[in-house]
C-alpha cells in the first residue's frame, strides 16, 4: 500500500474540522430560518440566517484549522492570519449564499429542504473547494510562514 503524504493527512483534518463547522452552520441556519429569520417574519430571512450561521462556522473553523489542520504553518501574526482566514472563508461562503439566492429567489424553490440543498449541499461543496485552496495557498502557505524550511515534510 503506498504511503500517504502530508497532503492526505491535511485534507483529512480539514474535512474533520469542516464537518464540525458544518454542524455549527446547519444547526444555526435551521434554528434561525425556522424562527426569527423565517421568510414569513423577514422576507430576506433565509439569507440573513445563512450569514449568521456562516459567521459562527467561520469562527469555529478558524480555531480548528489553525490549531490542528495547518498547525505546522500557522503564523505568529494571529490577527493578520485571522483576517486572511476570514477573507477566504467569506469568499467560499459567498458561493453558498449565491447558490441559496439562485435557488430561493431565482428558481423559487422556497421550502426548507430546497434551501438546505442549495446552501448546505451544492453551495457548501463548491465553497469548500474554494476555501481549502485559499487556506493552503495563501493563509497557511508554508512559503509565507517559513514552515517549509523548518519542516520539509509539511508541504
Amino acid at each position: 500500500m503506498p504511503e500517504k503524504g502530508p497532503l492526505f493527512g491535511q485534507v483529512v483534518r480539514f474535512i474533520a474540522v469542516g464537518a464540525a463547522g458544518l454542524l455549527v452552520d446547519v444547526v444555526t441556519f435551521n434554528a434561525l430560518r425556522l424562527t426569527v429569520f423565517s421568510p414569513h417574519v423577514v422576507s430576506s430571512g433565509p439569507l440573513l440566517a445563512k450569514v449568521v450561521s456562516v459567521t459562527a462556522a467561520i469562527a469555529a473553523n478558524w480555531i480548528g484549522n489553525r490549531n490542528w489542520t495547518f498547525r505546522e504553518s500557522r503564523r505568529s501574526d494571529v490577527v493578520r492570519e485571522g483576517l486572511e482566514f476570514a477573507v477566504v472563508s467569506i469568499a467560499g461562503s459567498l458561493v453558498a449564499v449565491f447558490c441559496l439566492a439562485v435557488s430561493h429567489y431565482g428558481l423559487h424553490l422556497t421550502s426548507p429542504l430546497a434551501d438546505n440543498i442549495s446552501a448546505n449541499g451544492v453551495g457548501l461543496l463548491l465553497g469548500t473547494m474554494v476555501r481549502f485552496a485559499g487556506y493552503r495557498a495563501w493563509v497557511f502557505s508554508a512559503r509565507r510562514t517559513g514552515a517549509a524550511r523548518a519542516n520539509p515534510a509539511a508541504g
